[in-house]
């Protein structure tokens, strides 16, 4: 309920602080990922979706927990305007969370005037790297492809 608010939240422009996102909730998971985007490069937003894919496809989606954080240049992957935006919200339909650092969107926003517009199924993190770091002490391997 807490993330559909902090979504709601974010989906509308309001200046959202959030803690970082608890762990997924999949207890057959035998096996965790995080996936870090942290620049915009075109192949490596493809990259990252296309292993989150093939993890989906290898493991049965019950048992990988998959969580790709975006902080820096990476949170472009998320904007609404992305062109892979529909692919990004298949692998989530599918299970796979995708964070947004929300002090990174913050700095965008100081920088330009304009809070750029993220998808509303991203969970917004407050520090991308605190979630990634998070995740890594709670037994998810880290993969920066």
């Amino acid at each position: 309920m807490f993330g559909l608010i902090l979504a709601a939240a974010f989906a509308l422009g309001a200046p959202a602080r959030a803690q970082q996102a608890p762990l997924q909730d999949k207890p057959f998971a035998e096996h965790k990922i995080v996936l870090q985007l942290s620049d915009n490069d075109l192949k490596r937003q493809a990259l990252v979706i296309n292993v989150a894919y093939n993890l989906l496809k290898f493991y049965d989606p019950d048992k990988v927990a998959i969580e790709v954080v975006a902080f820096g240049p990476g949170i472009d992957l998320l904007r609404t305007d992305n062109g892979n935006r529909k692919l990004v919200e298949s692998l989530i339909a599918q299970g796979v969370r995708f964070d947004v650092c929300l002090n990174t969107v913050d700095t965008v926003e100081r920088e330009t005037g304009k809070r750029p517009e993220i998808i509303p199924a991203a969970t917004p993190v407050q520090v991308g790297v605190g979630q990634i770091l998070l995740l890594t002490e709670n037994g998810y391997t880290l993969v920066r492809p």
